[in-house]
């Protein structure tokens, strides 16, 4: 008996992805295959996240092959498991580069992986897909990034935390390039606004007791407590911060949260955490609940549909209006289309800045309640301050 890949299951998935959302299985099928990789966190830690991308890609897929794919041809995804390690990253993007011949590759999560990755994407002059929230200055002609970067994210989340908490802020997060740059920028706001840092701190991966932080964060009087510990470490963070008391005392801005760590806190835990976002799964517009019926069907059955599984189905979806836009399918032809274009989602029009890669999107400030991300204000379509010179 042949022995099954983990390769073979998860490329196996795009086909029952679209048997599940209710399209055919086309005749296009015979034409030969454009080919996409996706370097994706699926054991190390953030599987939370890589899950909700590949959920966002096979749905993408599934709609584009019962269109007809692109240019007459078929799509395939060929997804790779990153481990959440920027070495087995760059190994896994040079295996779909040489190996597979691929057109363009998406992921990876976190921002050390991306930046491990990108010297072989540019000298190989193959473009990434980029859909995770990140600290901005990735700029290259070969990086196109579609989610937010620290303005989109932060700018009208502070003073909100200011007006409701109070103006003394703590930050915590992990420690990597992503909270570093997202709390430089927090920190600007902040003082710019009259508030005041109380205290920052970084933690390394795998910490198991946050009690001496809890208490030092407790200890500084803070109001707001501004949050970048993304996967199962925030999860243990939140839960500790809950049994000892420093909820009661902070209110979070949790940067990065998804709708995927809603019920993993606890019952009646884990309230009153505010975010932005750019797309919200209870936001109520029928284009939404589209989606997410149409996300929950490719699964199987209920899971959580975040702004990864929604920024992810937008790099892939962009991926085709690209190349329908300049009408022929090679990597050159798939950068120059993605410059400058623009199109419609579930949640409005966006569109990719033609020199900075970066994309201006609708913007979301919501709220954890109940079981649920409420949406408490659409802030309109924000801008990227890009980081590019």
């Amino acid at each position: 008996m042949t022995k099954l890949t983990r390769r073979d299951v998860l490329k196996a998935g795009t086909a029952v992805a679209a048997v599940a959302a209710g399209l055919p299985m086309p005749a296009v099928r015979a034409a030969e295959p454009i080919r996409i990789g996706a370097v994706l966190p699926f054991s190390g830690g953030l599987e939370l996240f890589g899950n909700q991308a590949k959920l966002g890609l096979d749905l993408a897929l599934a709609e584009i092959n019962g269109a007809g794919g692109i240019l007459g041809r078929p799509v395939e995804l060929l997804y790779e498991d990153n481990k959440t390690d920027p070495k087995t990253s760059v190994e896994r993007a040079t295996s779909l580069i040489r190996r597979d011949q691929v057109l363009a590759i998406t992921g990876p999560i976190t921002s050390n992986a991306r930046d491990a990755m990108m010297p072989t994407m540019s000298r190989s002059k193959v473009p990434l897909l980029y859909a995770t929230n990140y600290e901005g200055g990735g700029c290259d002609r070969y990086l196109f990034a579609f989610n937010t970067v620290p303005n989109q994210e932060l700018e009208k989340l502070l003073p909100v935390m200011k007006q409701k908490a109070g103006t003394s802020f703590y930050m915590f997060g992990a420690d990597y390039v992503w909270p570093q740059k997202m709390f430089a920028t927090a920190k600007t706001l902040v003082e710019g606004m009259g508030g005041t840092v109380a205290g920052t701190e970084f933690t390394p991966w795998g910490v198991k007791d946050f009690a001496p932080v809890i208490r030092r964060i407790k200890e500084s009087g803070a109001k707001v407590l501004v949050f970048a510990l993304p996967g199962a470490d925030g999860i243990t963070f939140i839960k500790q911060a809950e049994d000892l008391g420093l909820m009661k005392d902070v209110t979070v801005a949790f940067l990065g949260f998804a709708e995927t760590y809603l019920g993993a806190f606890g019952p009646g835990k884990g309230q009153n955490m505010w975010v932005t976002v750019p797309f919200a799964a209870s936001l109520d517009n029928p284009a939404v609940h589209d989606f997410v019926q149409r996300a929950t069907a490719a699964a199987g059955g209920p899971v959580p549909v975040s702004h990864y599984a929604y920024t992810h189905h937008t790099a892939l979806k962009a991926v085709k209006d690209a190349l329908e836009k300049v009408g022929k399918v090679d990597r050159e032809a798939l950068v120059d289309g993605l410059e400058g274009l623009s199109f419609g989602t579930s949640v409005g029009p966006i569109s990719i800045g033609a020199k900075d890669h970066h994309v201006s999107m609708p913007m979301f400030l919501a709220k954890t309640e109940g079981e649920g991300l409420v949406v408490v204000d659409q802030l309109g379509v924000i801008a990227p301050n890009a980081g590019c010179s």
